[in-house]
């Protein structure tokens, strides 16, 4: 349940921060804006990217054992 209320915080904000950064970016290219699509992308983004960065630690830390020592 961790795990679920975690991604669905990061999408969440991620969508929020994707039409701030989209709507801004339009206005000064003077582009269309379609907020379905930039939400939509920025919310698959960040989900991606926060499950990417997960996977990429979880490795790290089962990788980084101590190694034993004669006594």
């Amino acid at each position: 349940m961790k795990w679920l209320a975690r991604n669905i915080v990061v999408v969440v904000w991620a969508f929020i921060f994707g039409e701030v950064l989209g709507f801004i970016t339009s206005t000064l290219s003077q582009m269309n804006y379609n907020w379905v699509t930039v939400g939509v992308v920025s919310a698959v983004g960040g989900f991606i990217a926060i499950n990417g960065f997960e996977l990429l630690g979880d490795k790290s830390q089962q990788q980084a054992q101590p190694v034993a020592t004669d006594k």
